[in-house]
């Protein structure tokens, strides 16, 4: 145990089956490594933690399957610290170091004595990632499940088609899988004359596999439902344009804690949303070229922020594609842009969307808009309406 008593930071390597620690001690010499086996009772693990000294910084890339071990950290009073995957692999290569085991636990190692930066008023290191808490993690893990059962769902119905397709029976229904598509696919399984004997069964089969999926993901609907429900941010996301059940909870577990961006311009390039210009040199009239939206950030907030766009496309998408002739798929990405914006606005705030914006103060129309008593211009949080207050 003396050996692990001078300890003031330690670099966690992640793999699958074990972990390779190195310890090193306050004026950062090495002082051990260690592996930590991944067993299933996990005893051996909590043993080997619990040698390290109370409260010591941990340092684990965001590699998959982190979250786990840094509940196990935590139990074990140790203070996890999660580092970008891209930023370390950045930093290995600037220093022509080769790719090994022994070598990422040392780096991640010597991450933790690395001089910190102020960045909107806010000091922290240069590689740290936020470590999501337990409960926003169990969030993410439902809603990646309901779109994994939507992309299954998605493969079956192709099938489906593929089989109808395959012996030219044409569908005349517009929606194959709604009430009058799902009693022509019922009607074909018991048609000898239009089907064999394999396409039959085959097709049942399919469409059998097909409402057990449904039933899967209206569940998991449902328990999106009742976490908005307890949430008073959810409740106001879904005040939003185009913002659905399954959208907001997807905002909602995506983000996690709005506290963690300084700006809505912070989040948009987390949400992927804010499009950049690689175009070094000389200067140059019009458009800008080779731009993109990034590629560090959460896909899958992207995805949610442009589908609610399209359910609240309005003057802004009209007035950036000249009434949809151009740039339609940037149309979206604008009005998904100012989506998010306001999504920050509500969430940092703690108020409702209002389609009409509270006036300005001092404004004619903030002085007609009197309290009750007639004292003064009625006063309320940005994006209230009187009847929110009232309630």
């Amino acid at each position: 145990m003396k050996q692990y008593d001078t300890v003031t930071q330690i670099g966690l390597d992640v793999h699958r089956k074990f972990s390779l620690a190195s310890l090193r001690d306050a004026n950062g010499k090495l002082v051990a490594r260690q592996r930590l086996e991944h067993s299933m009772d996990r005893q051996e693990l909590r043993k080997g933690i619990g040698r390290w000294p109370a409260g010591t910084p941990v340092v684990l890339e965001a590699t998959f399957g982190w979250g786990w071990l840094s509940d196990e950290l935590v139990a074990g009073k140790m203070a996890p610290h999660l580092a970008s995957s891209r930023k370390v692999a950045g930093w290995r290569d600037s220093r022509g170091l080769a790719k090994s085991n022994k070598i990422d636990a040392d780096l991640l190692s010597e991450l933790w004595r690395e001089k910190r930066i102020s960045k909107h008023g806010v000091a922290k290191h240069w590689w740290e990632v936020w470590l999501a808490p337990p409960e926003v993690r169990d969030q993410r893990e439902l809603l990646r499940h309901r779109r994994s059962l939507v992309q299954v769902q998605t493969a079956v119905k192709n099938r489906l088609h593929a089989i109808l397709h395959r012996h030219g029976i044409l569908n005349e229904n517009s929606d194959l899988f709604g009430v009058a598509g799902r009693r022509f696919l019922s009607l074909l399984v018991t048609d000898a004359q239009a089907l064999g004997e394999s396409s039959r069964q085959t097709l049942k089969q399919e469409l059998m596999l097909l409402d057990q999926l449904r039933l899967l993901i209206a569940r998991c609907t449902r328990q999106f439902r009742a976490t908005l429900k307890r949430s008073a941010t959810g409740q106001r996301l879904m005040t939003l344009p185009g913002v659905s059940t399954v959208l907001a909870y997807s905002i909602l577990a995506e983000i996690g804690q709005i506290e963690r961006f300084a700006n809505s311009r912070c989040l948009l390039r987390y949400s992927l949303l804010a499009p950049q210009a690689d175009d070094s040199g000389e200067e140059r009239a019009g458009k800008p070229i080779g731009r993109y939206i990034g590629h560090a950030g959460r896909a899958t907030l992207q995805w949610a922020w442009i589908e609610a766009a399209h359910g609240a496309v309005r003057k802004i998408y009209n007035r950036r594609t000249d009434n949809g002739k151009q740039d339609r798929g940037r149309g979206y990405i604008t009005v998904a842009n100012h989506l998010c914006r306001i999504g920050y606005a509500l969430w940092k705030k703690g108020t409702v969307y209002q389609e009409v914006p509270p006036a300005r103060p001092g404004s004619a129309r903030a002085k007609q808009e009197l309290d009750s008593s007639g004292n003064g211009p009625a006063l309320r949080p940005y994006g209230c309406t009187p009847e929110l207050i009232r309630a």
